[in-house]
């Protein structure tokens, strides 16, 4: 078997590249200037970069190499919009006809232009179903009550956040919106969030959109989630079962015990 991966930043492609080796699927990875991790081409079968924007390019590559099935994992960071873009013919013309600049417009609408060349994008966890978040309290310490009801009401502002296709995190406290996630991504959030808290304590609720389309994009939380918390006075996390992706799990939730930091799961039907 033979896979393509359109590689942004961050851990996730170069655990699915390893994962793909163990498995005996050949990797053909095309990762973006000043987004993707060097070391990426060290594990897959070919490696190559690319800038954003260079979508005849991709195209071109995967068919050379005989790519019909492709991923889309790790991060881009918003701000590259502005920086490291070389847009050719192709998308342009695929920006002209979305319309939208939203995430899950732009993302959806480019797996269907990859589907109408022959390269089907497949989801994100389909060799690493592990990363998908489990239900329940993973930590030593529950949610307390008003972080519980804290948590209630801001998964459901949460979803309506993301029905607009704005962010997929919020930072509340004593039923106060204090943050909502906008180009400058997660962590920063948390920190506008914990700055607004005043040291009284914030709750960080990270779920997928409703029209979140579950073959890439989905929220990611780890280590670094959890550092950040702690350093911006946050007490609780609040993901998604199911549609939302931790790494380093076993390490993120003894520092989370260490911080005193509760992390819990939920689903809709927990919601009152």
């Amino acid at each position: 078997m033979k896979i393509g991966l359109i590689a942004g930043g961050g851990q996730f492609p170069l655990l699915f590249a390893k994962k793909a080796a163990q498995k005996g699927i050949s990797v053909v990875a095309a990762g973006f200037v000043s987004e993707t991790d060097p070391g990426l081409a060290k594990e897959v079968s070919v490696f190559q970069w690319l800038y954003l924007g260079q979508i005849s390019r991709l195209v071109k590559y995967f068919k050379r190499q005989g790519v019909h099935e492709a991923v889309m994992l790790g991060t881009i960071e918003k701000t590259s919009i502005f920086k490291d873009i070389r847009p050719d013919f192709k998308a342009l013309t695929f920006i002209l006809k979305t319309g939208r600049s939203h995430d899950d417009a732009i993302l959806t609408r480019f797996a269907d232009l990859m589907k109408t060349q022959g390269i089907e994008i497949r989801p994100s966890t389909f060799l690493l179903p592990e990363l998908l978040s489990p239900a329940g309290c993973w930590t030593q310490r529950p949610l307390d009550s008003a972080e519980q009801q804290d948590a209630y009401q801001g998964w459901k502002l949460a979803k309506a956040v993301g029905k607009l296709d704005i962010g997929q995190c919020i930072v509340i406290s004593n039923g106060t919106v204090l943050a909502v996630e906008a180009i400058d991504g997660t962590d920063a959030t948390i920190r506008r969030g914990g700055d607004l808290s005043r040291g009284n304590g914030c709750v960080v609720i990270k779920l997928s959109k409703p029209q979140q389309d579950l073959r890439f994009d989905l929220p990611a939380t780890g280590c670094e989630t959890i550092r950040t918390m702690a350093a911006s006075g946050a007490t609780a996390l609040v993901l998604e079962t199911g549609k939302s992706l931790s790494f380093d799990r076993e390490k993120m939730v003894a520092l989370a015990d260490e911080y005193h930091i509760a992390i819990t799961a939920l689903t809709e039907q927990d919601i009152p």
